[in-house]
């Protein structure tokens, strides 16, 4: 694949929003409160997994990893995306076009693992409640996230230089408010056939089979729920599962629509409202998700605040 210098060490025009000026104040405004709820929550959420011994335990290990994920996943956009709303210079140098791609291909790649791993933790609680602990020991757990974080490393790896590498004949301007591999192929001037394939066959392999995985699992602990004639148990196996499920729902419904399309299908406005979605919104709402129906963690937050338990929790 022929390479032409003019596509290396040039700064990029992240175009963003920019054809709509009085929206920017107004995403400006959004973006800044969601972000602060994404780090606020998720902080919470790993700091409570640390510090309260209740929280010590292989679902709320894995939360935390997934809270992790989504401060540095959001961080290593929101700001340069705020720069860029606030004023006239939309530009970012090819370097930090790299590392921002790079870093949110990591970071997604390994969320799609994690997710998977999280719904296996979910199974082995409610259809092998009496050997979870043995089954989901500490060596097994880091070594779960540790496969999820390789994965995302692999795909980075392979898909990042591909991505910035394509010949892109002067053109600067990428129609999106970040680095993002659909938009960076899509304004390519060379054949991205070979490039689109590899980006198809890896998108199968880290969203498809992960999500598989999930709706495996969630298949199983369905005929297991089910089978259960106590309503308490029926209660309380959803309320284990229904958080995930809906963060799952949240995260794939858009990732999936963004990565398994031909770029030359792509959507620019479509695409940029929906990665705002999932990289902003999703992160937000994540530790909320997490925290509405879950007692434990309702109560170490308590703890750590100093608040006594309200007569009507539950």
């Amino acid at each position: 694949m022929g390479r032409n210098n003019d596509s290396y060490l040039q700064a990029f025009i992240l175009v963003g929003f920019s054809d709509r000026p009085r929206l920017e104040m107004i995403l400006f405004a959004f973006i800044l409160v969601f972000y602060a709820l994404t780090l606020v929550g998720n902080t919470a959420i790993i700091l409570l997994s640390v510090i309260d011994s209740r929280l010590h335990l292989p679902m709320y290990f894995f939360l935390g990893n997934l809270s992790f994920l989504d401060l540095c996943f959001t961080t290593s956009i929101v700001p340069q995306l705020l720069w860029n709303l606030w004023g006239p210079d939309k530009s970012i140098t090819y370097h930090g076009c790299a590392a921002q791609l790079y870093i949110y291909m990591v970071l997604g790649s390994t969320e799609c693992v994690l997710l998977a791993v999280m719904s296996y933790d979910r199974y082995v609680a409610v259809c092998r409640p009496l050997h979870y602990t043995v089954v989901m020991h500490p060596r097994l757990c880091l070594q779960l996230v540790s496969v999820a974080w390789c994965c995302g490393f692999l795909n980075s790896f392979v898909m990042c230089p591909q991505t910035m590498q394509l010949s892109r004949c002067g053109h600067r301007r990428v129609d999106h408010f970040l680095c993002e591999m659909p938009a960076l192929i899509a304004m390519s001037c060379e054949d991205t056939m070979l490039v689109e394939a590899c980006a198809f066959v890896l998108g199968v392999v880290l969203l498809l089979v992960p999500l598989s995985l999930i709706l495996l699992s969630y298949g199983m602990i369905a005929v297991t729920v089910l089978r259960m004639k106590s309503t308490a148990g029926r209660r309380k196996a959803f309320n284990t599962c229904s958080s995930h499920l809906t963060v799952v729902s949240l995260f794939y419904g858009t990732i999936i629509y963004m990565y398994l399309q031909p770029a030359n299908s792509y959507s620019q406005d479509q695409g940029k409202f929906l990665t705002l979605f999932y990289t902003i919104v999703t992160p937000s709402v994540n530790p909320l998700i997490y925290t509405l129906r879950n007692k434990d963690v309702k109560e170490a937050g308590r703890k750590f605040l100093g608040w006594e338990k309200g007569a009507g929790d539950s």
